[in-house]
């Protein structure tokens, strides 16, 4: 790995735990009906472009995080096919949240792009 190798690397690890929080309740905002961990990795990943890859253990302590704040809401389920699973869903307040750090996204991107690309 050289120099810049390095230094992209600990950009994008910045730049990616300041955003998982956001794009972990866009999925389950958008998602019909709970999700489990899995998922939400899977979804992540088909629509991620791999800017999240090799992450996804990472994403587990986020739900967890996100839960204990009363954004998400969780509850474990059997499965016939391996260990029970916990199924995440975004609460009202979670909606509410999620609207506020968005706009606050969109505001940093606008900021970002206007004087990266002048």
């Amino acid at each position: 790995m050289d120099e810049t190798d390095s230094h992209l690397w600990k950009f994008q690890k910045e730049l990616s735990s300041g955003t998982v929080s956001l794009v972990l309740l866009g999925v389950l905002a958008r998602a019909r009906t709970p999700m489990y961990g899995y998922q939400i990795v899977k979804r992540l990943e088909q629509t991620g472009e791999g800017v999240l890859s090799g992450k996804q253990s990472a994403l587990y302590p986020v739900l967890r995080n996100l839960s204990a704040a009363g954004l998400l809401d969780s509850e474990v389920e059997p499965s016939i096919t391996g260990p029970p699973r916990r199924y995440y869903r975004i609460t009202p307040l979670g909606r509410r949240v999620l609207r506020e750090w968005s706009l606050a996204w969109m505001a940093t991107r606008d900021f970002v792009e206007s004087i990266l690309i002048e």
